[in-house]
């Protein structure tokens, strides 16, 4: 067990609620620029918190995760992508790729399928 694992999920609904405040407020961060170079953007996190409780819509997610629709959000705050930044997510999400399987894998270790979801879900 690594120590993203010995943290408990109520300082780490803390830290997520914060991240999401911070993207917020950094809306000149734009979606394709975090791809490019992280490999993620307030889409993913949206479509993350669908892949942890599949009763919330994507829509519902992006809202959250934006703080309104997110054709609002993309009207008002998006602008379009250089072949640049496109050429960069590209690239990013190759690596996202390679490492997918690692990854899941090491998410299948966080979540054993033995553990019932109240065992790991706050305030149930």
């Amino acid at each position: 067990m690594d120590d993203l694992d010995r943290l408990d999920d109520a300082t780490a609904a803390k830290a997520f609620r914060r991240l999401v405040r911070h993207l917020r407020h950094r809306k000149d961060a734009e979606n394709i620029d975090l791809m490019g170079l992280a490999g993620f953007c307030r889409n993913c996190l949206a479509d993350w918190i669908v892949e942890a409780d599949p009763n919330i819509a994507k829509d519902e997610a992006r809202r959250i995760i934006y703080d309104m629709p997110f054709s609002e959000w993309k009207a008002k705050h998006q602008s379009e992508a250089t072949p640049e930044q496109i050429a960069r997510m590209q690239a990013s999400m190759a690596k996202n790729e390679q490492e997918e399987e690692a990854l899941d894998e090491a998410l299948d270790e966080s979540f054993p399928a033995s553990d019932p979801p109240s065992m790991s879900e706050p305030g149930r």
